[in-house]
């Protein structure tokens, strides 16, 4: 016997009157992707600083010129904000971003403090990157390649977070919000991107015009 579309949307609706709030399949893949590629640079990120530790010499692969220089960022004083590398948080953090998108994509349904709370931290976590992007351009002066794939899937992860909540309704808005938030959803990662290109750009400019 088939489960029609409509079965399977009517038992949606029963679990949310019971407190009970899944997610859509590309949400739940979109959390997998992002804690993945989080957590291989946080991985490989570790492995340099480790390196970097042993052997201050030592030159990280993703440091390619003046400008693109992973070492400059390990060696900082922003690299270990809470007295030990930064990228261990990411050890922790992604891979529960991807055991939240696998639950989900296998069923589970979750009450909304704990959508709440995976909002607080990829919240935690967009604040960070925020305030790491700061300190790369404008203190350290240098960037690295793994940090930036780190920073754009942490922005992803916290505004499909956001949504998510907003449609079930986990966070409250007014009805106008809610209906722009859900059909321009795509306006805010593309602008937040953009400004963090631009922001790059300007920055270094002078270098960057040498390559044209």
């Amino acid at each position: 016997m088939t489960t029609s579309a409509l079965d399977e949307t009517r038992s949606d609706e029963r679990q949310e009157a019971a407190g009970l709030i899944g997610a859509g399949r590309a949400f739940s893949v979109l959390l997998v992707v992002c804690g993945a590629l989080g957590l291989l640079a946080s991985w490989v990120i570790t492995i340099d600083k480790f390196e970097l530790l042993k052997n201050p010499n030592f030159v990280p692969g993703c440091s390619l010129n003046p400008i693109i220089s992973c070492g400059n960022i390990m060696k900082s004083a922003q690299a270990a904000v809470f007295g030990f590398p930064n990228p261990m948080i990411g050890l922790v953090a992604y891979p529960v971003m991807m055991c939240v998108g696998m639950g989900v994509l296998a069923g589970a349904r979750y009450r909304p403090w704990f959508w709440l709370g995976l909002q607080a931290g990829t919240l935690f976590g967009v604040g960070f990157v925020t305030w790491l992007q700061y300190e790369s351009l404008y203190s350290i002066g240098s960037l690295c390649l793994w940090c930036s794939l780190a920073w754009a899937v942490t922005i992803a992860a916290f505004w499909y977070t956001a949504v998510h909540n907003i449609k079930h309704r986990v966070i409250p808005v007014p009805a106008g919000v809610r209906r722009a938030v859900l059909e321009f959803h795509w306006a805010v990662p593309v602008l937040w991107y953009g400004v963090i290109v631009m922001l790059i750009l300007t920055r270094w400019w002078s270098y960057w015009s040498t390559l044209l």
